[in-house]
């Protein structure tokens, strides 16, 4: 690591050369000034870690320096040097953006702990901003992932239905990543500081619905033992999220209509409105154009929803982006799970690039984060992946138990049986729209049963109707 460099401004010589001692000793690169102008003169040539000034000199005082340094640099780490006794001095050069301050006559122990602490203090800042960055970085499009004419065209989209607060709808089918849109257009746009709630309307209670979506008083109804804030409340200022909108009730489609239209919500159990503020972001896999036509969704709802259609492309709609994304997910299952693995070799390639992923991308980081988890060697091989076989066209698909042969070898008929159930239970929920009840049903299983398989398989959280 480089030195930390020091820039020590006091006209009293011996006090230069007693921190060029000291500091030197504690191993920082350190440069001396005699007073506020020299110190100008220095900064103009060289970048400093810390300026140390004293606070009364000829020239240019350690106050006026100061307002030099902030204004050329608002982050620099600027501490004072003050005569004993001179204390509230300093405390205003530290409401003026000074770190801290040391006295005279030193402690050597305390100038040691004061200045280490100030560049930890500026480390850990420089760290913090740099996550955020990061953090904002990956939020702006979170793990949407493509290198596709298809995905350049959702970004370009993206990037324009940000900046305005408009309702936004997303549509597309289970697994292609509709959250992920709606998080790129809330981290896009001006509300990016603000919340981002996000409501799954397929998976509240209908009886709890509105006491989520409004909020509730306390003694509203039984077991209504406080004031709640609902999502609306939650995401006043920012977006509120709504997955699978598809699956509200009537009733609180007529609710959520009035809050659209008027800005306001009413608590269960409260005589007044609320005043909020959001960005609707809606999002479902059901056709809401043929459901208003069967009188299960308010036609005035889905056209204040519907200001601006996004559609989530499915994966088979984007083939040439599998290499891209099952890389992406390699690297993030190696890193979490600490494996030696490095590759997918070209033949695994091969067959990721054609199965044709009816569970969308979520399937195919299903499908990478089971192979890093099973595989012992240094690169995903053929053998590795679940049993996926070729179609008439060429093309793969999760294999069934009348075109698995029984060789010499034999076969893991544990790992084959979890493949065809996984694979029943995605068409299942294709054929069902995306709701696991009614794909518990043609299964002829419970929906308690059917969530243990949704979470086994990674098909969703538990909770989670999509």
């Amino acid at each position: 690591m480089s030195k930390k460099k020091i820039l020590v401004v006091d006209d009293e010589e011996s006090i230069r050369e007693f921190l060029q001692i000291m500091l030197k000793k504690e191993g920082y690169d350190v440069t001396l000034a005699e007073d506020g102008q020299k110190a100008v003169e220095t900064l103009k040539k060289k970048s400093f870690d810390l300026i140390i000034s004293d606070m009364q000199m000829p020239n240019m005082t350690g106050i006026e320096l100061l307002h030099h340094v902030k204004d050329q640099d608002p982050d620099m780490l600027f501490m004072m040097i003050t005569a004993f006794g001179t204390s509230e001095t300093a405390v205003e050069a530290m409401k003026m953006g000074a770190y801290d301050y040391i006295s005279k006559p030193f402690k050597i122990d305390e100038v040691r702990i004061v200045i280490a602490n100030a560049l930890k203090s500026k480390g850990l800042e420089r760290e913090i901003r740099s996550l955020k960055k990061v953090l904002v970085k990956e939020n702006k499009f979170q793990n949407l992932i493509g290198n596709s004419d298809i995905m350049h065209k959702l970004f370009e989209v993206i990037r324009r239905v940000s900046i305005a607060p408009t309702n936004v709808l997303v549509t597309g089918e289970s697994g292609t990543g509709k959250e992920m849109v709606a998080k790129a257009i809330h981290y896009n746009g001006p509300l990016k500081e603000r919340a981002f709630v996000p409501v799954n309307c397929g998976a509240i209670p209908e009886n709890l619905m509105e006491s989520e979506m409004f909020g509730h008083k306390k003694g509203s109804f039984t077991g209504a033992i406080s004031d709640k804030i609902g999502m609306f409340e939650a995401a006043d200022g920012g977006t509120l999220f709504l997955d699978e909108v598809g699956e509200l009730p009537l009733t609180i489609q007529v609710k959520l209509l009035r809050a659209l239209q008027e800005q306001v919500i009413r608590k269960v159990g409260a005589v007044d409105d609320t005043k909020v503020t959001v960005r609707i972001i809606a999002a479902t896999n059901r056709d809401l154009a043929a459901m208003v036509k069967e009188g299960t969704f308010r036609e005035d709802l889905y056209y204040r929803l519907n200001v601006i259609l996004i559609k989530s492309p499915a994966l088979r709609d984007r083939e040439g982006d599998i290499p891209m994304l099952a890389n992406h997910f390699l690297n993030k299952y190696v890193e979490k799970m600490a494996k030696p693995i490095n590759k997918i070799s070209d033949e695994a390639m091969e067959i990721l690039k054609t199965y044709k992923y009816p569970g969308n991308v979520r399937e195919l980081e299903n499908i990478i984060e089971r192979t890093v988890a099973l595989e012992g060697g240094h690169a995903i091989l053929p053998e590795s992946l679940p049993p996926l076989v070729p179609t008439s066209s060429g093309e793969r698909k999760l294999a069934s138990s009348h075109e698995i042969e029984i060789t010499e070898e034999g076969v893991d008929i544990d790992k084959i049986i979890g493949q065809i159930e996984k694979e029943l239970i995605v068409k299942a929920i294709h054929a069902s729209g995306g709701v696991k009840k009614r794909a518990a049903k043609l299964l002829n299983i419970s929906f308690r049963s059917m969530r243990y398989r949704v979470e086994k398989y990674g098909l969703g959280s538990e909770d989670d109707e999509e």
